[in-house]
């Protein structure tokens, strides 16, 4: 009796943003020879890279189908997300709503049983991600990826994987379903190239003189005063004793607070739900004479069983896991926490719902460390490791400016000057 078809399927996905131009690319592959049976990939507008990266699997698992339809098969998924290949495996919760159904459409595509995740990291996975990249690069010239132009596979050299048993068709049945899959692909694609994007809604890069573009939605960013805990430096994040404001936080509050009214540039106020923000904002708001809105998205990291633990007791308890959150925008905090990735997503969402609502006005956004870092970093398209590399003292201020083009300009970070 013939046992069921082994196969690879490696993905990826993309933005150039994260939220911003999107693509994702999977190939499937013979573990027998390292030969590729078939690759796909896709421009998908705008979108962040964890849903790109879902799409990636889904393109490879409907692959896998589209190839062997009649044939059982064993798949091994090689992905370097660690946030779908723990979600996948069933050993991380899926939290954010975008990203249930994605799972719960790669989910049913293939038998459970015939299915298993491997994280790898990036530098494995170049088959995957240059196809990815194509997708994009297709997209911003207003097209979609053509397979016949790709050199994904030509740029990657393979070595067998898995110990194969013989095909459980004739030799030609492999080629003849890579050749479907590709066809299949390239049917679904629109007939002509999708619209060319207006320039004017691309984000202008470089030092070129931009038109008048107006003013800006101009976001303060403020971090909450003291707490108890600050100092302590213990991890403090939404899923804690959530803690009121120190004697000194309060003191930082009055002084912002009175550096604003000075400045008297601020329209508008929005806080994360936490108290330590609530009560930050509100000494602001009392002595502008504002209301203080209320934004979920804006509310800091939870730390899982961190929290209310100093650095140094994480990893003496939880080491591993430390290294791993250190090292993977992708990795929870131990006990269901947030990855810096489930962060950033809702960040983004909230940014992006403000900037609508704050075009050409400056709104005080009072809030939290990771909030505040994530917001710069994706300001200035800096990769997940810059969160490491910022300075944020309690109280300090940062202010990043969003214009109509898209691009962000990133006016100043962690200023004390008012707390002196």
């Amino acid at each position: 009796m013939t046992g069921p078809r082994r196969l690879v399927v490696e993905a990826d996905g993309g933005s150039r943003g994260n939220p911003g131009p999107a693509g994702y690319g999977a190939c499937v592959i013979d573990p027998l020879d390292g030969g590729t049976l078939a690759e796909a990939a896709e421009y998908i507008g705008v979108a962040t890279n964890n849903v790109a990266e879902y799409r990636g699997l889904i393109a490879g698992l409907k692959a896998v189908k589209e190839l062997f339809p009649d044939t059982p098969v064993e798949v091994r998924v090689r992905m370097d997300s660690k946030l779908v290949v723990e979600q996948m495996s069933g050993r991380w919760k899926i939290k954010h709503p975008d990203m249930k159904p994605l799972a719960a459409e790669a989910a049913g595509i293939l038998p459970a049983s015939a299915v298993t995740y491997e994280w790898i990291p990036r530098a494995q996975n170049k088959h995957a991600d240059r196809l990815a990249n194509e997708a994009m690069d297709a997209g911003r010239r207003g097209e979609q990826w053509d397979p016949s132009a790709s050199t994904a596979d030509t740029d990657t050299t393979r070595t067998p994987a898995l110990p194969e048993p013989p095909p459980a068709g004739p030799p030609g049945d492999a080629v003849a379903g890579a050749a479907k899959v590709r066809a299949a692909m390239a049917a679904a694609r629109p007939a002509t190239a999708a619209p060319r994007a207006d320039p004017a809604a691309a984000p202008q890069v470089g030092w070129g003189i931009a038109p008048d573009l107006g003013e800006p939605a101009t976001f303060i960013l403020l971090r909450h005063g003291e707490t108890a805990l600050t100092p302590e430096k213990r991890f403090s994040g939404s899923g804690g004793s959530d803690p009121e404001l120190s004697e000194t936080g309060r003191h930082q509050a009055a002084c912002a607070a009175e550096a604003f009214a000075a400045r008297g540039t601020v329209q508008e106020i929005v806080s994360s739900p936490l108290r330590r923000c609530r009560e930050t904002a509100q000494a602001v708001a009392d002595r502008l004479g504002l209301e203080v809105r209320i934004e979920d998205g804006l509310r800091e990291t939870d730390f899982g069983v961190w929290e209310g633990l100093t650095f140094a007791e994480v990893r003496e308890r939880y080491g591993s896991d430390l290294t791993t959150w250190l090292t993977s925008p992708d990795a929870a905090p131990t006990g269901g926490g947030e990855s810096f990735a489930e962060v950033a997503e809702r960040v983004s969402v909230a940014r992006d719902r403000l900037i609508a609502r704050c075009a050409g006005r400056t709104a005080l956004l009072v809030t939290h460390v990771t909030p505040i870092k994530t917001l710069v970093r994706l300001a200035l398209g800096a990769p997940p490791e810059s969160l490491f590399r910022m300075e944020l003292s309690p109280a300090s201020v940062s202010t990043v400016a969003y214009y109509a083009d898209g691009n962000p300009s990133l006016r100043v970070l962690n200023d004390t000057s008012h707390l002196r």
